[in-house]
């Protein structure tokens, strides 16, 4: 797409439609070639107007992840108790990156960015640290316990772990079913004792 047909599209109405035209951008010229007037004028608002959407660039590619994460802890705040911690932590995971509602290639390149784009690597400590402190005080009350004991904490890493394996191996492979990548990681952080006995 050339940058004369970036500028006649429509105004955006939603924040979703501006992260849309970004990841556009993002993918014609690469998140760091792309300044944040060029993704204001290609979606037909003013510098000022997109920081009043987003903190900065980067934030662009997590959409709304406070909300996202409140939904998370209430809904694990209602997870039953009687289903193993780490398949509940499973559902967890894809509940909070839920496939974008462009579909499943918008995901992978939001995915690819996140997990692949240096600039980024700060943002997203800063967000999975906190998806992590979200998993630890689940953890925490099915272990009885405080959040920042050892024993959520190390649920809280090994999740994160696990999720992001199953996101590493799902953009290494685009066959692959996200959801049943995610579900596998898991159980196999549930038998990793007897992983590799013969």
């Amino acid at each position: 797409m050339t940058r004369s047909s970036s500028a006649t599209r429509a105004k955006p109405q939603s924040i979703e439609a501006i992260e849309k035209i970004a990841l556009e951008l993002f993918r014609e010229r690469g998140f760091e070639e792309t300044p944040v007037e060029d993704i204001a004028a290609a979606a037909g608002i003013s510098r000022r107007t997109f920081f009043r959407y987003f903190g900065s660039k980067s934030d662009i590619l997590f959409g709304n992840s406070d909300l996202l994460l409140r939904d998370l802890e209430e809904w694990l705040v209602s997870a039953p108790d009687d289903q193993p911690m780490f398949d509940v932590i499973a559902d967890a995971t894809m509940r909070f990156n839920r496939v974008h509602t462009d579909g499943a290639v918008a995901h992978r390149e939001r995915m690819e960015l996140i997990l692949h784009t240096p600039a980024l690597r700060a943002n997203a400590a800063l967000r999975n640290a906190e998806w992590l402190a979200v998993v630890a005080r689940y953890a925490a009350r099915r272990m009885n316990t405080r959040a920042d004991d050892l024993g959520p904490q190390l649920a809280g890493h090994v999740a994160l772990g696990a999720a992001n394996a199953a996101y590493e191996q799902w953009l290494r492979d685009e066959s692959s079913d996200l959801g049943a990548l995610v579900h596998r990681a898991f159980t196999m952080v549930q038998d990793l004792p007897n992983l590799g006995t013969p």
